[in-house]
């Protein structure tokens, strides 16, 4: 099959490399030159485990080329998948669809034979409808069928997720759309995966309802930590015991300083403002939002109490900007929001991100960015770990003590256990699990 994916961000480069992977004619499109050319050369404008040489291996086998040129490449294409941004909103918090009808547009003006046009883009309730419409309106002789393909990828493991999906979810009721669809991921098939047609709102909602029930696990176990450090609880034993309950799960039971990353805080905003329109208010999304916003705020707070309340003229020592380990995504990551408060409160900044420090210098002011872990940690006050990339996890803690003022950690994500800090000596701050210090008991 011949595709044209409009879009080469995250979603739009990831699934266009993958469609080639399974061995269809990709051609990735989008309207930044730079972009484009960056590609073409064997760059790779996001970081994403295993793209980068899946991407070579592709363009190699000529099943996988990069242009600005959107009526060549949809021209002769089978499927057109629209894969832009839909971010949310300014005011409302609603999902901006301005990229996705653009885009609906200049492919209307581009069609020639019978094409699936997919809407890959997360996107309200109702959008396939309107984009069926704009491109009927356009083109009336034209033949061909909207259907919707949400995309359920997770950063830092997006290839695994693709190939390997626990489902594939397609909106449409026309048997040609299914037929090329089937065509698509006939790999898949072979390989026993759900692969499931339903209409195209439900198609549509079944995206928004997922991340927002994620995301509920997530505002859920958060709650609970802070409830198990009032009661003297342990969260990651809480988060055990109910993750075994097979009605329940294990995942996203992991609580930390807040979800950011492109999808929950937009999916979950525009699910609250779908369903206000539509007269069904969904009052535990809204909630959700709620504590997760909170929630951010909170942590900053926790590392000014580490530092005995005031952090004015100290140096605070930051482990991981990014919204979660493996991606440099900056978007909605909780270090925008405690960064700002630490220095507000007149803290001077240090920090270190494996991968997340050129999207961060862009959206963060006055941080000493520092090279590596431990030139991040010298001379600071204390260090406080928010994102949990791995080489995180086995620090040198004799020489993690040697290089701070004082032996205290915040540890935003639980990677230590506080008996094993007390014991090397650490005052340690965790999430729902107490504080440790070498002059008491846990």
């Amino acid at each position: 099959m011949k595709i044209a994916m409009i879009g080469t961000g995250y979603v739009g480069l990831v699934s266009g490399t993958c469609f080639s992977e399974f061995g269809a004619d990709v051609v990735c499109v989008d309207k930044d030159e730079n972009k484009i050319a960056m590609l073409e050369a064997g760059e790779i404008p996001i970081f994403e485990p295993g793209l980068d040489a899946l991407v070579a291996s592709n363009v190699k086998a000529g099943r996988l080329t990069f242009t600005t040129d959107l009526k060549a490449a949809v021209k002769d294409a089978d499927a057109v998948f629209i894969a832009v941004g839909t971010p949310s909103r300014r005011g409302d918090g609603a999902a901006d669809l301005t990229y996705v009808f653009a885009a609906a547009e200049e492919i209307a003006d581009a069609l020639t034979g019978y094409t699936v046009i997919v809407t890959k883009s997360t996107v309200p309730v109702g959008t396939g409808a309107e984009v069926e419409a704009k491109v009927r309106a356009r083109r009336p002789d034209a033949d061909f069928d909207v259907a919707s393909n949400p995309e359920f990828l997770r950063e830092g493991a997006a290839i695994e997720d693709f190939m390997r999906p626990d489902r594939v979810v397609v909106g449409t009721r026309s048997e040609r759309a299914m037929d090329a669809m089937r065509e698509l991921y006939r790999p898949l098939f072979l390989s026993e995966t759900p692969v499931i047609f339903v209409s195209r709102k439900t198609a549509e909602l079944i995206k928004y309802a997922a991340n927002a029930f994620l995301a509920t696990k997530i505002s859920f176990i958060n709650e609970m930590a802070d409830l198990c450090e009032k009661v003297g609880a342990d969260v990651q034993d809480v988060a055990r015991g109910i993750g075994l309950d097979g009605r329940i799960g294990k995942k996203f039971l992991n609580a930390g300083p807040g979800y950011g990353g492109s999808c929950f805080p937009k999916d979950t905003n525009a699910l609250v403002n779908t369903a206000r329109e539509a007269g069904a208010p969904t009052a535990i999304v809204e909630a959700v939002v709620g504590v997760n916003d909170r929630r951010k705020q909170a942590m900053a707070t926790r590392i000014i109490d580490a530092c005995g309340g005031d952090v004015s003229g100290k140096t605070i020592g930051i482990l991981g900007v990014a919204f979660k380990p493996n991606t440099d995504d900056m978007r909605d990551a909780p270090s925008l929001d405690i960064i700002p408060a630490l220095q507000k409160a007149g803290a001077t900044v240090k920090a270190y991100d494996p991968e997340g420090m050129r999207e961060a210098r862009e959206m963060l002011d006055d941080v000493v960015w520092c090279e590596g872990t431990y030139e991040t940690l010298a001379d600071a006050d204390i260090v406080a770990i928010i994102t949990e990339w791995n080489e995180f996890r086995g620090l040198d803690l004799e020489r993690v003590k040697s290089l701070l003022k004082k032996p205290v950690m915040v540890d935003l994500r639980n990677i230590y256990d506080p008996v094993d800090m007390k014991n090397a000596g650490f005052t340690y701050f965790g999430i729902g699990r107490g504080t440790a210090t070498v002059d008491s008991d846990v």
